[in-house]
């Protein structure tokens, strides 16, 4: 590997093969998507993704730029250690490392890992019952959510394996008085996904602060929401809706795919 003074972010697109840009391309649109959706914390969470093709690398943000200045170029690539596998001069979150290659190393599906620090994602993962089913956003949460106890910030080992464990083969997986993280094969279902589980928070912090006895659903509706599901995105899951996302993000936060 050349030395950092060598990095040149207008030949990075040159540099990998058209698989890996395409995945950049589609990671940093999803970071500027979660500042636009107000979900970021600062700098302080992560989204992660697979290098397609490829055993043990994955993409994730250079520490200490905000997710709408994130770009296909600056995103750093790593393996399962922590090695930077590129002459990118930033560095990068441990705290994120931990909990994101932990579940890629686990997880043959996990493409894609979403995690924030969201106010509604928080607040509700302090309360002790989690996710309550009261909305119809809440029914797709509950119909594969895990959850795991917080051990402070997330920058020993010795968590991985309780994580994995903790979060099984579920989608949704709620960090206790931490926030949230979604799991996906893909980079639109991660943020689809995430999607639902802000706004099942959202509105079960507003409900409970309206002040009246909350109407739970039942059970039965709850096991049907993953065939609901398909129906409703006719199959496609968040490649509906990622088209129109990346619209928006041309007009509102242009310059992710450079």
């Amino acid at each position: 590997m050349n030395g950092v003074s060598d990095w040149d972010p207008r030949k990075v697109k040159a540099s990998v093969s058209a698989e890996e840009w395409q995945t950049r391309v589609d990671l940093a649109a999803c970071y500027r998507a979660v500042a636009m959706m107000g979900w970021d914390d600062l700098v302080f969470t992560h989204i992660t993704a697979k290098i397609p093709g490829v055993d043990n690398q994955f993409l994730i943000n250079p520490y200490g730029l905000m997710f709408e200045e994130m770009t296909a170029s600056s995103l750093v690539k790593i393996d399962l250690q922590g090695n930077k596998l590129d002459n990118n001069p930033h560095p990068i979150n441990p705290a994120g490392f931990v909990i994101h290659s932990a579940i890629h190393a686990a997880r043959e599906d996990a493409k894609c890992v979403l995690h924030t620090h969201s106010l509604n994602g928080v607040a509700v993962s302090a309360q002790k019952n989690g996710v309550l089913p009261i909305s119809q956003q809440s029914i797709f949460v509950l119909a594969g959510i895990a959850y795991h106890s917080y051990e402070g910030v997330a920058l020993v080992d010795d968590e991985k394996p309780r994580l994995v464990a903790d979060l099984g083969s579920k989608n949704f997986f709620m960090l206790r008085n931490h926030g949230l993280l979604t799991v996906a094969p893909t980079i639109p279902d991660a943020f689809q996904l995430m999607y639902t589980f802000e706004s099942a928070c959202t509105i079960q912090v507003r409900a409970q602060a309206g002040g009246s006895e909350l109407i739970p659903i039942p059970q039965a509706i709850i096991n049907g929401a993953v065939e609901q599901s398909r129906q409703v995105t006719k199959g496609l899951g968040g490649r509906l809706a990622w088209p129109g996302l990346l619209r928006r993000l041309d007009r509102r936060f242009p310059g992710y795919d450079q």
